[in-house]
């Protein structure tokens, strides 16, 4: 339970806006893409040198604990001679929580600069005694199609080699965190469902978002923030109760920083806030006071 509570907030943060794993009729973008403003480099809500760290808490009963920490970073670099970014990705567990259930996660991505097109992804996960790699490469440039090829291994399922369906509208988690940053508001309807399109391990996910307003909101640690809310109904199942909205509030200004993660599970509250951000592209003009 704690493992899965963790780890399900940390995909929170990785995508910014909250997805859940169903196929979903969509009524308001196009193409089953996320509908966004120019995605030219001159246009994107971040830039090279960005960097955040988020706090993951729970809450049970007479429990309430940090018990553990992501951090997100974005960089330029030169890939195959092309200007791409670099995302990274770290989470763990606190030294205390290691003792009951050590998490480790990196996630590596390399996307284009201009137009966020997904080029590489790597993932390194330890969870106990689970462990899962992942390392992607973009087939872009295929005679007969274009194709994800995947090296998966799980410690569960061993090493495999697959070729994943790869559309203009699918990323993995990193790639597709920074491309929901440019989301056109515009073209956003409060309460109606908007798909994404995501590859983890050895499949792809179509996922959906849902616009829920604007909202001030008081982090602890950090201070006071006006967001627009973002939510996913989620999934019944071992670890979500399927009854209310995993929820997560980004800063209201050009910038577009996940603040703060909520998702209810069977037992207790997980959730998710950010503690640190430097490197922005734009004033953090949504920041109230601390």
């Amino acid at each position: 339970m704690f493992r899965k509570a963790v780890i399900s907030v940390f995909f929170c943060i990785l995508c910014c806006i909250p997805a859940v794993s169903q196929n979903v009729v969509d009524a308001g973008s196009e193409g089953g893409c996320i509908p966004v403003l120019s995605v030219s480099e001159d246009s994107l809500a971040y830039r090279s040198g960005e960097r955040f760290s988020f706090t993951i808490h729970y809450e049970w009963g007479a429990i309430d604990s940090d018990v553990g920490w992501a951090s997100v970073s974005l960089d330029t670099v030169r890939f195959n001679g092309e200007r791409a970014f670099h995302c990274s990705v770290y989470g763990r567990t606190t030294r205390l929580y290691d003792l009951f259930f050590k998490v480790r996660e990196d996630f590596q991505s390399w996307f284009t600069v201009e137009g966020l097109k997904p080029l590489k992804f790597t993932r390194n996960t330890r969870e106990g005694r689970y462990e899962a790699r992942n390392t992607y490469s973009y087939m872009w440039e295929g005679q007969d199609s274009t194709y994800i090829a995947a090296d998966v291994f799980t410690s569960s399922g061993g090493s495999r080699s697959v070729r994943l369906p790869l559309g203009t509208c699918t990323y993995d988690l990193p790639s597709l965190f920074y491309l929901a940053r440019n989301i056109d508001m515009d073209r956003i309807v409060p309460d109606v469902k908007y798909p994404m399109t995501f590859a983890i391990d050895d499949d792809v996910y179509n996922v959906y978002f849902i616009y829920r307003g604007k909202e001030r909101k008081k982090v602890r640690g950090f201070g006071t923030v006006n967001t627009m809310k973002f939510s996913a109904k989620l999934l019944s199942g071992n670890v979500f109760t399927g009854d209310e909205d995993l929820s997560v509030w980004i800063s209201d200004d050009r910038n577009r920083i996940p603040v703060l993660f909520e998702a209810p599970i069977l037992v207790g509250v997980a959730s998710g806030r950010i503690e640190e951000c430097s490197g922005l592209k734009y004033p953090f003009t949504s920041f109230v006071k601390k």
